[in-house]
């Protein structure tokens, strides 16, 4: 994915807007592409900020004359109190005293800059919902303005943005050339916006809505109202990340909220946790959130839904990084696990965390006394019960003799990706011996442990390493880690003498 960025900031416009010795100040600086902000606080010395740091620009404080002259060169301030310059997408926000009178300004330099969402192409051409999330000033609303025009534009797409504050399509009846040919519907005030997203659905029939800062929870129903009509919708909220919208109880809506629910009996027990667990309530706004760590970092969960209900049921999904090289290009450095996590969802005794919970292990016997096994299982008092029906398994255990023979139930457990174990013979003490590697010699928090090292092994084999080492395990947890290996289509085999025989994973 190549990347260049292309920057427009019309910066005489806001240079006009200054008291001339101000601007003749700034217009003697070597690097204005990086000006951030220019500060106006009355009786203060006038400051110039930029990427690397801050100017002042003159000794001679600001006066009541110098803030008037910018209030009326700009446009009407509103409720939130912030104002524009017209056709620009500068900002110009005023700082009150109690008696309402201006004694601050901050003049925002805004920049439309081409380009920034070419690592998300691939993304964006699904056609499905997205959510940016990212700390104040990292690039969210000038993504939304590239959004609008590409998706106007290139894909012709019928985009409606609604702007509170001007953020996205800057002051003034018309909107800024930026969002390319998407329509702008104007937000009189903030409190009022939910309500102008409802109407932007009813009365001009858009393909996409594009928002900037949900963050109420009108706003988040407004947007499932939206996202249930079928209409595409492309927003920023706040937050960093989504573990944090998820407790956000006045978001959490946006990736389907969050329910206590009380299971039965028989359905806690099946499923190895407390009888009161978390569960997400509703299909997720947004399928995709986007969470933008730096300017050249994204990091992309592609499946809320999935991650949602992985995080609540105390797994760690990783989603998938793309970072930009110094060539100019973006490269995935760290792909997603949900698929992996699906997987081990299937292995046995995956502790969750944070809850003292571990799973019940389904041992589906073929060839096996069940009697026998009901013994060894309650000799050891592991957390293990027999199952009937294949579909209901952890864990098949046959004899070696039947193993041989590769009958029909085996062939559908290893289609099905279960854990074989095989006993020499139909003993109790065989069986015995079977739990205790997976109980006794190992604990259920090594075993998770073993688990998740191979799993980072395989990340990392994903990512270019040529082989990875993990720790000695038993034989059954070797076993494990072996299928773990193998469904990843990654190549393992187990090195060394007992106690200290291990697993290698080589790329295939």
């Amino acid at each position: 994915m190549n990347q260049t960025w292309q920057i427009t900031d019309d910066l005489t416009s806001l240079l006009a807007v200054l008291p001339p010795t101000l601007a003749e100040c700034l217009k003697k600086e070597d690097n204005l592409h990086n000006l951030i902000e220019i500060v106006l606080d009355l009786g203060r010395s006038p400051e110039a900020r930029f990427t690397d740091g801050y100017r002042y620009l003159r000794e001679e404080g600001i006066s009541r004359e110098d803030l008037e002259y910018v209030i009326k060169r700009v446009g009407q301030f509103g409720p939130d109190n912030r104002a524009g310059i017209e056709r620009t997408l500068h900002r110009i926000s005023a700082i009150r005293n109690r008696k309402g009178d201006i004694i601050g300004l901050t003049c925002r330099v805004g920049r439309a800059v081409f380009g920034t969402v070419e690592p998300l192409r691939d993304v964006i051409e699904k056609g499905k919902s997205i959510l940016l999330l990212g700390r104040p000033g990292v690039g969210k609303t000038t993504m939304l303005r590239e959004l609008a025009r590409i998706l106007s534009v290139e894909f012709r797409k019928r985009v409606i943005v609604v702007d509170t504050s001007n953020e996205i399509a800057g002051d003034g009846d018309i909107p800024h050339p930026a969002i390319g040919l998407a329509r702008r519907m104007q937000v009189p005030s903030p409190e009022r916006q939910h309500d102008v997203m409802i109407e932007a659905v009813e009365n001009h029939m858009p393909e996409v809505i594009i928002i900037d800062e949900i963050g109420t929870v009108q706003e988040a129903q407004a947007a499932r109202t939206i996202a249930e009509r079928g209409v595409q919708l492309i927003g920023t909220a706040h937050g960093n990340s989504l573990e944090n919208l998820i407790m956000n109880p006045t978001l959490s809506d946006l990736v389907g909220g969050i329910q206590a629910v009380t299971l039965g009996d028989e359905e806690a027990k099946r499923r190895g946790t407390q009888k009161t667990v978390l569960e997400r309530k509703a299909p997720p706004t947004f399928e995709t959130i986007v969470e933008i760590r730096e300017k050249d970092t994204f990091a992309i969960h592609h499946d809320v839904a999935q991650v949602v209900d992985f995080i609540l049921r105390g797994l760690e999904p990783k989603p998938e990084i793309r970072v930009r090289n110094s060539s100019g290009q973006y490269e995935i450095v760290q792909e997603s696990n949900n698929e992996l996590l699906e997987q081990m969802e299937q292995t046995p005794t995956v502790k969750v965390r944070g809850r003292n919970n571990a799973k019940i292990m389904g041992i589906y016997p073929y060839a096996v006394n069940r009697n026998r096994l009901e013994k060894a299982i309650r000799s050891l008092q592991v957390p293990a019960q027999i199952v009937k029906e294949l579909h209901e398994a952890d864990l098949v255990v046959t004899i070696k003799a039947q193993y041989r023979k590769e009958p029909q139930k085996i062939k559908e457990a290893e289609r099905r990706g279960l854990p074989i174990y095989v006993v020499k013979s139909n003993t109790v003490a065989q069986l015995e011996n079977m739990l205790e590697d997976l109980f006794g010699s190992s604990t259920q928090k090594n075993l998770t442990a073993a688990l998740k090292e191979a799993e980072e092994a395989i990340r990392r084999i994903k990512l270019g390493e040529e082989e990875v080492e993990l720790s000695p395990q038993s034989s059954a947890i070797r076993k494990l880690q072996h299928q773990l290996a193998s469904r990843y289509n990654c190549s393992s085999e187990s090195l060394g003498e007992e106690p200290n025989r291990r697993v290698v994973i080589y790329s295939s």
